[in-house]
């Protein structure tokens, strides 16, 4: 199945402190939430990615490489995060 954060409270909550939660899964009002088909993989606390403690690994549950035309979809929508373009734009 689905990949999805799963850890004791307190790693998740240094996570947190040192501001490694990246992205979470957010219902329609921009929450983080629990909720599927928001979090379609039961993350805890709605977590979708996280960094390593300097900031330049980043790990995301998800599949942007799956938004392309007859290739595999998870749950139905348009998910194409940009994600390449957005972190060039970024660094430009």
């Amino acid at each position: 199945g689905e990949g999805r954060i799963v850890a004791p409270a307190a790693v998740l909550e240094q996570l947190k402190q040192n501001g490694q939660i990246a992205t979470q899964y957010c219902d329609a009002a921009g929450k983080p939430t629990m909720q599927y088909p928001f979090n379609p993989n039961g993350s805890l606390w709605a977590i979708e990615g996280i960094t390593s403690p300097d900031g330049r690994v980043y790990g995301k549950m998800g599949h942007t490489e799956r938004a392309g035309e007859n290739l595999y979809k998870n749950c139905p929508g348009n998910f194409d995060m940009k994600l390449f373009e957005s972190g060039v734009r970024y660094f430009k």
